[in-house]
């Protein structure tokens, strides 16, 4: 039976709890584990978020092809200037997706949440709570396991995979599950958390997968600070009672309708939109081809 958000909800109201819960009956259902053995992968899985989301931040991490790196650690001297438009909240949100995405290009240990190429999200939205706010462990592997039931209602009914919807499919199903996670943490219920993983959606519906070479890096970072962004502008946009006209299940049908019809070049082969601008086929050349 495929996951759907109503029927997540309706089993939320049955059973009066809340979407954590849920999501940690169904992991213990089917993986076969115990309780005691799903926290612990929940902590091991949170631990992973933390050390990449901080590793680039202070040294410059240059990729396995040596096109991209770097980023984290200007991003994060930007913020520590103070001199951000935006403010310091996003400034060090960007900075840690850009040190997961750069961690991810070196072959480092990320936690693919979704996905490696949109692994930079929710490590940054987590760290970025525990800062401002300063949730626990354990607050965050219950967010964790809100994640994991938004996730699963786009794994069912579309797809991860940039390869099959395009970046929307990668980075936007990271800032849905993200923007949750942040309206769960804030003590919103499931309904404002649906809201903000509707509106992640929305926001990024139709976004190309356009990687230089077919890499990981670049413009896949960017895209990552900018999820972060998206998670964050998502949950406030849920939590100040902002209107959903859609409900969570149909803007993930439609992620999946729009993804059926993108162009294969442009669903992570590296044979359109950015990947094949003059200046980065001089890069894919220089750092990829060895010529």
């Amino acid at each position: 039976m495929l996951t759907k958000m109503k029927n997540l909800k309706e089993r939320c109201e049955e059973k009066n709890c809340e979407l954590w819960e849920i999501a940690l009956e169904d992991e213990i259902k089917i993986t076969g584990k115990s309780e005691e053995e799903i926290w612990d992968r929940l902590q091991r899985t949170l631990d992973v978020m933390k050390k990449s989301a901080q590793a680039a931040l202070e040294t410059e991490i240059v990729s396995v092809t040596g096109m991209t790196g770097g980023n984290a650690k200007s991003m994060h001297d930007y913020f520590l200037k103070g001199e951000s438009v935006l403010g310091d909240t996003p400034a060090l949100a960007m900075a840690m997706a850009l040190s997961t995405s750069e961690i991810n290009a070196a072959m480092g240990i990320i936690a693919a949440a979704p996905t490696a190429g949109s692994s930079g999200i929710l490590p940054a939205t987590l760290m970025t709570m525990y800062k401002k706010y300063g949730y626990s462990d354990d607050e965050l592997k219950k967010a964790l396991l809100v994640t994991s039931a938004i996730g699963q209602v786009i794994f069912d009914n579309a797809t991860f995979a940039g390869a099959e919807g395009g970046c929307q499919a990668e980075t936007g199903s990271a800032a849905a599950m993200a923007a949750a996670a942040v309206c769960f943490l804030r003590g919103y219920d499931i309904q404002t958390q649906e809201n903000a993983a509707t509106a992640a959606i929305l926001n990024i519906l139709g976004l190309v997968c356009d990687p230089i070479g077919g890499m990981v890096e670049f413009p896949c970072n960017l895209r990552n600070a900018n999820g972060v962004m998206n998670a964050l502008a998502s949950a406030d946009m849920a939590m100040a009672n902002v209107k959903m006209i859609v409900t969570f299940d149909e803007a993930v049908d439609a992620l999946k309708r729009v993804g059926d019809v993108l162009p294969a070049r442009l669903r992570e082969t590296g044979e359109g939109g950015i990947a094949v601008c003059p200046s980065a086929l001089k890069l894919k050349a220089k750092y990829i081809d060895g010529e």
